[in-house]
């Protein structure tokens, strides 16, 4: 019997991920994450997982986001009861996170089952909810980077630095086939650049098998700088922004990037660099992260401020209830906003961006990766217009984005993690990507290194692969993708929408209400008149490779 490894998530786009590994002696997940993005993608959370959760042995853990970790509740309330794995510091967040994630759910079931009540429609299930959470966490294991665990028979793992957030970690893996021999495979999660406040640059042993490489930044750069230098471009925009009068508004994740910037912000205000009247840091559960940082403080690599010093200045604001944050949406200017989530499509940040985004002297600063058909990704893009909770609210504030504080490796930075694990006797898959950057990422290992178009692949939702030590087995396609591939970067609901709004605008500026009418009357007439649907576009095959959507490639 070979060892298979399947693609359940992040495989041509940047969340989900989740990838199964079957062996003669049983069978293991790596990572269960959310989707996140467009409402299509999102919908991939609610489907059955495609394989049995009470079949898994175990569970091997990279860090606690919640596109890595997510999904964990939904895997216990399917029935899982078995370990998972992770560093412990990955353990503390998870404490918090999960707990959150369950609360999220189950309020936003709440407001979905209040809108169908007014239906007469059937309550809206939560996708799992805080007791499904708690299971989860009963289940944790701790190891410690860079000692070998055997969490099954047949498999032994060893956990390395990934320099991502607090915790992360890639994970090497020896699996042993039916022949009695030992697969190497070396899983990256998610990648830290080479320059962070809080950790030393990625790090693992090179000669693998098979490399899973995350490829979020492929084929884009950040400028090279020092932490002295990402103060001066923070400065930069903060003085700038409250310059013009108004509040800067700043999307955040609760997890590294709000710990990061309130260091910088901090600092900034200790050296006199900054003078804003007020910094709210809007999110209990960064607020609880925090306290889980000051904790494996020691762990730190170069900070200017100690974790007790952050929050020492009087004009620091941590916000815990609901009314506290409410109360921010009467200061018209002078203050930093800093408020979850990252990519804006969920927690207080968008009540924050609906009181912003419409006073032309704000700013709103977006400081991370902005997923294709979320809420940040879309105001990133330059809209003038925005749906926020089913509301218009058009876009006047400035809109300013700072690469510096991705938690992400850049695309040079990514080459040289893969150089330097090289070399990879059977394949090396790119995972945690869009194609575009997968594409790119790729070009440049075959450039740079040598390697071959059939020893770097790009696989897609579902795939799953044959391994032996010497090579690639066979390829599996599942009969039945859970999403149609051309949904994933850009859904119908996403250009609903934006159909919706470009309606709006075409009615309010008619010049009177018989022209309101005559555009109605032709846009039925135009839907009653339209011929059968144009299929999409089929998949091409490149030789050597995963099939990769043919089309139009989506940016960040």
């Amino acid at each position: 019997m070979t060892v298979t490894l399947h693609f359940h998530g992040a495989s041509g786009t940047v969340t989900g991920s989740c990838y199964r590994i079957v062996h003669p002696k049983g069978q293991f997940l790596v990572d269960c994450g959310m989707f996140q993005g467009n409402k299509t993608v999102r919908d991939l959370n609610y489907k059955p997982f495609p394989f049995d959760p009470k079949a898994i042995d175990f569970l091997l853990l990279t860090h606690a986001h919640i596109d890595h970790a997510g999904l964990l509740p939904r895997l216990t309330h399917m029935g899982y009861r078995k370990p998972i794995w992770a560093t412990e510091p990955t353990n503390g967040l998870l404490e918090y996170l999960l707990p959150d994630a369950a609360g999220i759910q189950e309020s936003e079931a709440d407001r979905e089952t209040r809108k169908r009540s007014r239906r007469a429609e059937e309550p809206f299930q939560p996708l799992y909810v805080m007791e499904d959470a708690n299971e989860a966490l009963k289940l944790t294991k701790g190891v410690k980077y860079e000692e070998w665990i055997t969490p099954g028979p047949g498999v032994r793992a060893r956990y390395w630095n990934a320099g991502h957030i607090l915790g992360s970690a890639s994970i090497e893996v020896e699996v042993t086939d039916s022949d009695g021999k030992a697969i190497r495979i070396l899983f990256s999660g998610d990648l830290g650049p080479d320059v962070k406040v809080f950790w030393e640059a990625p790090d693992a042993p090179s000669g693998y098998d098979y490399i899973l490489s995350e490829s979020t930044y492929g084929g884009r750069e950040r400028e090279d700088y020092t932490l002295k230098q990402r103060q001066e471009a923070l400065k930069t925009e903060i003085n700038t922004a409250l310059a013009r009068g108004g509040n800067l508004v700043i999307p955040t994740f609760a997890v590294e990037r709000s710990q990061e910037l309130l260091h910088d912000i901090g600092y900034l205000i200790k050296t006199g660099e900054i003078s804003p009247s007020l910094v709210f840091l809007d999110s209990p559960l960064a607020s609880k992260v925090t306290g889980v940082y000051r904790k494996y403080a020691s762990m730190f690599d170069d900070v200017e401020l100690s974790a007790d010093e952050l929050f020492n200045d009087s004009r620091f604001r941590i916000v815990e209830s609901v009314d506290e944050s409410k109360a921010i949406n009467s200061i018209r200017g002078g203050a930093i906003i800093m408020s979850a989530s990252g990519m804006a499509d969920a927690g207080r940040i968008k009540h924050h961006l609906r009181n912003n985004l419409p006073r032309a002297n704000a700013t709103v600063l977006f400081v991370g990766y902005q997923a294709p058909g979320t809420l940040g990704q879309i105001i990133q893009s330059g809209a003038k217009e925005v749906r926020i909770h089913s509301e218009l609210v058009p876009v006047r504030a400035q809109v300013r984005s700072l690469g510096n504080y991705s938690a992400h490796a850049d695309h040079s930075e990514l080459v040289a993690w893969v150089t330097k694990r090289l070399p990879a006797h059977g394949a090396i898959f790119l995972t945690h990507g869009e194609d575009e950057e997968r594409t790119a990422l790729r070009a440049a290992l075959m450039h740079d290194d040598g390697l071959a178009g059939d020893q770097v692949l790009m696989p897609l939702l579902d795939d799953a692969f044959e391994l032996r030590a010497e090579g690639i087995a066979g390829v599996a396609r599942p009969c039945e993708r859970r999403v149609a591939l051309s949904q994933v970067t850009a859904d119908w609901h996403n250009a609903y929408a934006s159909f919706i709004i470009d309606l709006s605008h075409q009615l309010q500026s008619a010049p009177n209400d018989a022209q309101r009418i005559a555009v109605m009357d032709a846009l039925k007439a135009t839907l009653s008149n339209t011929g059968p649907v144009t299929p999409p576009l089929p998949m091409k095959t490149h030789a050597g490779n995963a099939p990769v959507l043919h089309g139009e490639p989506s940016g960040e």
